[in-house]
């Protein structure tokens, strides 16, 4: 089943073009996330870290990311940026433009790609003018469905108007790519919901979807109040809604990349393809994760415990774990079996010569055997899931 949800040289002020592409396999990076831990409130069925806005927690946070982005060394900059949350998009034009402004001083802008993700329920013109004014290229609108009872019973903070003002106002603005995310399996979601959802996206047009089944997480609202209710995810039903989606979204134009992903050709996430390929990326904020300098690291979920950190002169990361390189195989190739591509077998002999060491008692074998596995005919020289292997 799908997991979790959970992403050129430019000038200063302009935007880096659109449509760049190329191999699912091609490490982009490196990457920078930016973590953003504001909130207006807590949706239902999130458990990522966040908080309440107000101005002395955001003047902390601020001047943290000042001080952490001077403790870290990436004199070559960054090939993609993504901010995620939380809700970037909730930053006031002020604030973002204090944030964007630090950190294009500190490493320079994005080569590739930049995106935020943003809610409907935050957007204005004034939001997207700095966001634009700054160099953001790819915006991520977390719509999960069109439907006003679906929504109330995600707890989010809007209804669908809010959702096509959002939407005609990003595209006013003009930015490069867009991406919509949507939730299947639902509670009180009928497969004809989830058809109508697809299909009232793909009819305004985003460059990008992202299409995620609800998880269900015990330290959230909505799994407490379905476990009051006496129910439970029902993993049939899950799969009924996740074998729907590709072929309705590409005879709508978009084609799936990977196992919750699809773009139309050319708009697939470069910071997402970085991060899947095992590039590195340096994740900066309070709870964000990264993988730098030979080492995966977290940093503490906790914005005065992050400040503390930095107040004292050290960033303050949580597992930081010497990354051995039999550990970065096993995540390239589970992260490239997601993709539906599957995995390069010639750069991954490049990079990991000891690659076929691995295959204890003949796994790819019996994976192919199993079904699992497209033949080496129908996929020579790749590593590549059948549809059945994706939905395992």
């Amino acid at each position: 089943m799908p997991i979790r949800w959970q992403t050129k040289t430019s000038s200063p002020g302009s935007a880096p073009k659109a449509g760049v592409s190329g191999p699912d396999d091609t490490v982009f990076g490196p990457g920078l996330y930016v973590h953003v831990p504001f909130c207006a409130r807590a949706c239902d069925f999130c458990n990522f870290y966040q908080i309440a806005p107000d101005r002395r927690r955001m003047d902390r946070y601020l001047e943290g990311m000042r001080r952490e982005a001077g403790m870290v060394e990436a004199s070559a900059g960054f090939a993609t940026w993504f901010w995620g949350g939380g809700t970037p998009g909730l930053l006031s034009a002020g604030d973002f433009e204090r944030l964007g402004t630090l950190l294009r001083e500190r490493f320079g802008p994005p080569r590739l790609e930049w995106t935020v993700e943003t809610t409907p329920a935050v957007v204005t013109r004034e939001r997207l003018r700095v966001m634009k004014d700054l160099g953001v290229t790819r915006l991520s609108i977390g719509v999960q469905t069109f439907q006003p009872r679906l929504l109330e019973a995600l707890g989010r903070p809007f209804r669908p108007d809010a959702i096509y003002r959002a939407w005609d106002q990003v595209r006013e603005a003009g930015f490069a790519s867009v991406n919509l995310d949507l939730m299947f399996a639902l509670p009180g979601q009928s497969l004809e919901d989830w058809k109508r959802d697809l299909a009232e996206a793909a009819r305004l047009g985003p460059d990008h979807l992202s299409t995620y089944c609800l998880t269900l997480e015990e330290d959230t609202a909505l799994y407490l109040r379905l476990l009051q209710q006496g129910r439970r995810p029902d993993p049939e039903e899950e799969i009924r809604f996740y074998r729907e989606s590709p072929a309705l979204l590409a005879d709508l134009g978009y084609q799936r990349y990977e196992i919750s992903n699809y773009a139309r050709p050319g708009f697939r996430c470069l910071h997402n393809l970085n991060t899947w390929a095992m590039g590195d990326w340096l994740g900066l904020g309070p709870a964000a994760a990264g993988q730098w300098a030979g080492r995966r690291e977290r940093n503490v979920a906790d914005l005065e415990a992050w400040r503390t950190g930095l107040d004292g002169g050290e960033r303050a990361t949580e597992d930081r774990d010497p990354l051995a390189p039999g550990r970065l195989l096993q995540d390239c190739l589970i992260f490239g079996l997601r993709r539906t591509d599957g995995v390069d077998l010639a750069e991954l002999e490049r990079r990991f010569p000891f690659w076929r060491a691995t295959d204890h008692d003949g796994l790819w074998q019996r994976l192919r055997e199993g079904g699992w596995l497209e033949s080496e005919a129908a996929a020579p020289g790749r590593l590549r899931l059948t549809s059945e292997g994706l939905l395992l």
